[in-house]
């Protein structure tokens, strides 16, 4: 998502920015550091709010502008992605009230 933003609003044809590699790095360091490890829901769903603020808007507007382009550009991957994420955030509700 990041690289279709990246190219769409800041014009990179090779590769991310440093405006995109700087957030991308921040992202994937949040994520290795999440306590639900691989059973993560998404950020609406979760109890535990990985990002800065600041950081948490950018990430809300490059999925903003980038999710619905991915439907374009990759139908199949944000096919799956959208209904892996329906599912495990299912999962992740069912298991929150049952605690």
């Amino acid at each position: 998502m990041i690289a279709i933003y990246c190219s769409s609003i800041h014009g990179s044809a090779e590769g991310l920015c440093e405006e995109c590699i700087t957030l991308r790095a921040y992202a994937l360091r949040r994520l290795e550091q999440c306590p639900f490890g691989e059973d993560k829901p998404t950020c609406g769903f979760c109890s535990v709010h990985c990002y800065k603020n600041d950081m948490r808007l950018k990430i809300k507007e490059v999925m903003r502008m980038a999710g619905p382009r991915m439907l374009f550009r990759h139908p199949l991957d944000a096919i799956t992605h959208f209904y892996r994420e329906h599912r495990r955030n299912r999962n992740f509700a069912s298991r929150t009230k049952a605690d």
